[in-house]
């Protein structure tokens, strides 16, 4: 914990009291600690997952897909419980070694192709499909990719930066809030104009730069993320709060937000995603327990 005279010691050590919500999973060194094997559907794609702002990214996009008529897009989304470490198992690090959601096996080839990061993932499937991204020699094409890559870019200091201190930390400090509020409404600012320019964030089409900073910067403008919308007055935004509601309005976005989702109401959860039918007939071992 930051004091006023906290000096660094000349070699950092790992304090495992650190504290804060995530202090249980969070640790200086990558590789598995349990061997845990991988479920594996009978879809082409097996997405191993969580429905937080990373992973809804990608059930979004499949859900965007299938509805255009991909059938090569179905998938099975298998939870992962982050909080109780299932990140650390063999084999989910043997598909993201990073230890971080979501992680994609992508089997539709003769050879199975492991796909992690959120990004590389939207621009995997993105290609594959052909869909939700110009094609190469379109100008809108590099206008899609930068957006996709400034999320990349800005999100942690959105969600390990102001998300952490402000809602995670184990006491509050004023120097990293105000820090991170500054840059979180900065970045707020940056997606205003560029959207009091255009649709959406690519020009006049829906693209993956838009399924990649919806989650984020529109769940923080719907008042979503860390209880935040009032002290970073979000409402404020208002070209970003249209984005947010038209993108927010589409079945496939309501659908993708669903999937591997075990926070908020039980209706609005389908832990894990193996037909489009479980939208549907959704039983009591999908939700949350009640209570």
């Amino acid at each position: 914990m930051s004091t006023p005279d906290y000096e660094p010691p000349k070699v950092w050590t790992w304090d495992k009291a650190s504290g804060g919500r995530f202090a249980n999973i969070n640790r200086p060194v990558a590789g598995p600690t349990q061997e845990k094997e991988l479920p594996v559907g009978r879809h082409p794609l097996q997405l191993y997952s969580l429905g937080t702002p990373n992973g809804v990214k990608v059930t979004i996009l499949l859900e965007e897909l299938l509805a255009l008529g991909h059938q090569g897009a179905e998938y099975d989304a298998w939870l992962i419980r982050i909080g109780e470490g299932d990140q650390f198992g063999s084999g989910f690090v043997d598909i993201n070694p990073n230890s971080k959601i979501p992680a994609l096996l992508d089997r539709s080839g003769g050879q199975p192709v492991r796909v992690f990061e959120s990004g590389a993932i939207l621009l995997h499937l993105a290609e594959k499909f052909g869909e939700f991204l110009p094609p190469a020699g379109d100008p809108a094409r590099a206008e899609v990719l930068s957006w996709l890559f400034w999320q990349m870019g800005s999100a942690p200091y959105l969600g390990g930066g102001f998300g952490h201190f402000y809602a995670y930390a184990p006491s509050k400090m004023q120097y990293p809030i105000d820090r991170f509020a500054m840059e979180a409404k900065r970045q707020l600012d940056v997606l205003d104009r560029r959207l009091a320019e255009s649709p959406y964030l690519g020009g006049d089409h829906y693209s993956i730069a838009d399924i990649a900073v919806f989650p984020w910067y529109g769940g923080l403008a719907k008042g979503w993320l860390y209880g935040a919308a009032d002290f970073l007055d979000v409402g404020s935004y208002q070209h970003v709060n249209r984005w947010a509601d038209a993108i927010l309005a589409r079945p496939a976005v309501q659908r993708g937000r669903m999937v591997n989702r075990v926070t908020g109401e039980p209706s609005s959860q389908l832990h894990e995603r193996h037909e489009a039918s479980d939208f549907d007939t959704k039983t009591q071992d999908k939700l949350a327990p009640q209570g």
